[in-house]
């Protein structure tokens, strides 16, 4: 059986057929119907309206870009690095562990075997702290209901008792770092496990994820009460020497200078200044070490170990400060996850 074949004038071409759609869309749209657009698109171009007719603030507008972005990011873009991470020795006292709860001012803690590479779990300070007041408390200890009154006496705890002895130690989650953030996000909330190790594909810690490092990607920056604000970078002498994190991004760090690293062999591969100072030196510069730069900048190495640039200090060789709006002091930017301050868990 042949099938029919439509001859010339028998029907509306293509080409014909899409003019006609377009303008019974235009007729569609300029009646007030809705058009076929996505509720993304359309979501999109309500948040570039701006104005005094404009349907959100412009909080309401961050947070909504943020939450329409979120699709595409990646646990490595939120982790917090390897070498970064605060943890301790599933061996350590817990005399030791109450010193490092209170000088790192974290409530989560992850504890490791022999290396990183070996996780064993985290210990919350919540649970930290009954244990304590649980072995102080002089009533006994057998007894569910305790007096109001009952005498704390801190001398009954043994604080040279190690962390893996007293079982304090709760599981974490584990992700790799191509795993969708908000997937990590939605399972730590069905878990209700707010902690968890990126692994590489050998099975090595690669970073840390806390849940308020994947809220942060929503709402933004959070600080509670023991959080300490610093500068990225601050003038030390009207604009003629500067004092940087390592960690601050080099697009801020060239604007508060007036200075382009576009020219520097090597900057269009890295994002913070600490990271240009390695790719000028080819190797991790040691501490009071000057690292030239094409700008006419000299970069002294104020602290570094031997994996990694901390602070350093800016000279303009010239000796005089460049012309610019930005402000003497860079303030911390939510967009560059807290480069003034180590990554730290912050649980």
């Amino acid at each position: 059986m042949n099938a029919e074949v439509e001859g010339p004038g028998q029907g509306p071409s293509k080409g014909e057929a899409a003019s006609a759609e377009g303008w019974f869309g235009r007729i569609r749209s300029a009646l007030g119907f809705k058009t076929t657009a996505s509720i993304r698109d359309n979501i999109e171009d309500a948040l570039e309206e701006r104005g005094p007719g404009a349907e959100f603030t412009p909080q309401e507008r961050a947070m909504l870009r943020n939450i329409l972005s979120i699709r595409s990011v990646r646990v490595a873009d939120v982790m917090i690095p390897r070498a970064d991470i605060v943890a301790v020795p599933a061996e350590i006292t817990l005399g030791d562990l109450l010193r490092v709860f209170r000088t790192q001012g974290h409530s989560r803690l992850p504890a490791y075997g022999e290396t990183l590479d070996d996780p064993r779990g985290m210990v919350h300070i919540r649970d930290f702290l009954d244990f304590i007041s649980s072995r102080a408390e002089t009533s006994s200890p057998r007894s569910r209901r305790k007096p109001a009154g009952a005498a704390i006496d801190l001398g009954l705890v043994d604080l040279s008792a190690s962390l893996i002895s007293a079982k304090l130690l709760r599981p974490v989650l584990y992700a790799p770092p191509s795993m969708p953030a908000m997937d990590l996000l939605v399972r730590m909330q069905a878990t209700r496990t707010h902690m968890a190790i990126v692994v590489d594909e050998y099975g090595g810690t690669d970073g840390l994820v806390s849940i308020e490092d994947l809220v942060e990607m929503i709402v933004g920056d959070i600080e509670d009460e023991h959080d300490e604000g610093r500068a990225l970078m601050e003038s030390e002498d009207g604009g003629v020497t500067y004092l940087a994190d390592a960690k601050a991004g080099l697009a801020e760090v060239g604007q508060t200078l007036g200075v382009d690293f576009a020219a520097d062999p090597g900057a269009a591969d890295v994002d913070t200044i600490g990271g240009l100072i390695v790719t000028l030196a080819q190797r991790v510069p040691s501490r009071g070490e000057l690292i030239r730069s094409g700008q006419g900048l000299e970069f002294e190495v104020l602290d570094a170990d031997p994996r990694r640039i901390k602070r350093v200090r800016i000279h303009r060789r010239g000796g005089g400060a460049a012309k610019t709006d930005a402000p003497a002091v860079l303030a911390a930017d939510p967009t560059i996850e807290d480069a003034a301050l180590p990554h730290t868990a912050k649980t």
